[in-house]
């Protein structure tokens, strides 16, 4: 166990204060996808949400499975050659929480104030395979699970494992196949409303449990997909996170454990301890007993759903529900929208995809989300903590638990925003100029940014306006105070804010000097200067 001896009262406070993540893709599907350029994608996102610079970066923890060594160098490379120290890790499927964690043990351990935690992973077609053929097979020991209790069959060793875990489950507790296949049918459901999702598509249950069977009870659509793509996390001290205005958007990791196999893994002959179980549930007490919270204080979860049959199991091994009892929360629907908990509101693995080394960092990216009320269709309501879950097989379990890290900052933002007048900010005349364009051609507008745009402009007291220009609906609209939601954001202070539009600031320079900060859709920010155009016919 990571933390096993050591005095947590000594540790620094750790935020996530920027994420970002690719689109999980089928293998080989983009041509312009090869692992620098996914990174890259994806490091850039986190770190324009964090409104960060690369050199304000003083470390990074690089996770990917399948490539030769230092691929970690040649990814960060892509950001800029400052000489920082990048850590490549490898730990299976656990691989991307296996940098966060690493990533904010620096912060917490004072030996650094800004850290990347980046993960990707550049995949073949179809199920994995061991490449190395001429020494020992870090699963041997898993594989004699296998072999003592059901047997090798022909199906991918994986299928074999957690299907072998579903079947034990169903023999000690009676569960039944149609559990599982109700897990796969709500991750698919809520897939659709995931644009990050390798798939996107709505199945009903019969033609889940009817797809090809893989391993009984496993049938294709209850399996995740082999997948390339990559997600990154800015992580940051309290002290950088206050020096830089963050506070609004930091999510403190309140606690992350991480736990390898326990003797029972292989002596017990139970499939479910293979795969996890035991290790899962150990992480999962520590970081709760950390964090102070208990499991009713949660709201939404990412885990670790390779395969259906694992997260009925996980749910148990977490602690969310007794031992056995699994199946009673599927039943009850307190693993979806309007239950206890939101579980894998992103659609999981099955159907987002499984790029090994970017999951943990796409389950963080996902929460931080949640957290900040920026999920849009996916967002669960009054979400306060999160849980993530991601495991890799070999093994290791990684458990954190997240919460909004100044919460009290957010309702005074957010209570400032609500009071604010529209005439206090020079900004306003800025957008009465777009307004009035919008008013002579909106129908023009709207075709050519085809975007929702959210501004929001602090003023010298600290008030806080937000304006959201819609050029993607009918003829357009501006509207000030209301609810600060759109396809991008944007944020500046108020005299910024006037000089960028007046073309006396420059927007990558305002970037990098921490004055403008992006959030969302990075390629509509750069329709940015079509509302320059217009402001510039203001009279200011």
């Amino acid at each position: 166990m990571a933390s096993t001896g050591v005095n947590t009262s000594t540790r620094r406070r750790v935020y996530v204060v920027g994420v970002g993540m690719t689109k999980f893709e089928k293998p080989g599907r983009r041509d312009d996808f090869d692992y620098p350029q996914m990174a890259k994608e994806a490091a850039t996102k986190a770190m324009q949400d964090a409104g960060v610079s690369f050199e304000q970066i003083e470390q990074a923890c690089v996770g990917y499975v399948y490539g030769d060594s230092t691929c970690g160098q040649r990814a960060v490379y892509e950001l800029g050659l400052t000489g920082i120290p990048v850590f490549n890790v490898n730990n299976n499927c656990a691989t991307g929480s296996t940098a966060l964690i690493m990533a904010k043990q620096f912060i917490e351990g004072g030996l650094a104030n800004c850290v990347l935690a980046l993960g990707f992973e550049k995949m073949s077609r179809g199920s994995l395979k061991s490449i190395y053929q001429d020494r020992t097979n870090p699963m041997e020991k898993h594989a004699m699970v296998v072999a003592n209790t059901f047997g090798i069959e022909k199906a991918p060793l994986a299928a074999q494992m957690f299907g072998n875990a579903g079947r034990e489950h169903m023999e000690k507790y009676g569960t039944q196949p149609i559990h599982f296949a109700k897990i796969a049918h709500k991750n698919h459901k809520h897939s659709t409303n995931n644009p990050y999702s390798q798939f996107q598509d709505e199945y009903t249950l019969e033609q889940i449990m009817n797809s090809p069977k893989i391993h009984d009870p496993l049938t294709k659509l209850q399996c995740c997909p082999t997948s390339d793509g990559s997600g990154a996390a800015i992580l940051a001290s309290e002290e950088f996170v206050r020096s830089h205005g963050l506070e609004n958007q930091a999510v403190e990791i309140v606690a992350m454990e991480m736990a390898t196999d326990l003797p029972s893994a292989f002596n017990d002959n139970s499939c479910m301890k293979a795969v996890g179980y035991d290790m899962t549930a150990k992480a999962a007490d520590r970081a709760f007993k950390n964090a102070g919270l208990s499991r009713d204080d949660v709201n939404v979860v990412e885990l670790h759903d390779c395969f259906s049959c694992n997260e009925l199991i996980t749910y148990e091994a977490l602690g969310l529900c007794p031992p056995g009892k699994g199946p009673e929360l599927v039943d009850s629907g307190n693993n979806t929208y309007g239950g206890k908990y939101v579980i894998n509101p992103s659609g999981g693995l099955i159907s987002k995809g499984h790029p090994l080394g970017a999951t943990g960092l796409a389950q963080c990216a996902e929460l931080c989300w949640q957290l900040r009320g920026m999920a849009d269709k996916r967002q669960v309501s009054n979400a306060k903590v999160a849980l993530q879950h991601n495991i890799g097989l070999g093994g290791a379990a990684v458990v954190a638990l997240y919460k909004k890290g100044f919460p009290k900052q957010s309702q005074i933002q957010a209570f400032a925003t609500s009071a604010s007048t529209e005439d206090k900010f020079q900004s306003a005349a800025i957008f009465k100029e777009i307004k009035s364009n919008l008013d002579k051609d909106g129908a023009a507008w709207v075709k050519k940014m085809k975007g929702i745009f959210c501004f929001k402009v602090k003023s010298n007291d600290g008030t806080e306006g937000v304006w959201v220009v819609d050029a993607k609906n009918g003829s357009g609209s501006v509207k000030f105070g209301v609810e600060p939601k759109g396809d991008v954001t944007i944020i500046m202070k108020d005299d910024d804010m006037l000089n960028l539009m007046l073309g006396k600031l420059n927007p990558q320079q305002a970037f990098f000097q921490g004055k403008l900060k992006i959030q969302g859709n990075m390629g509509l920010a750069m329709k940015l200067r079509e509302f320059q155009s217009a402001a510039g016919k203001s009279k200011l």
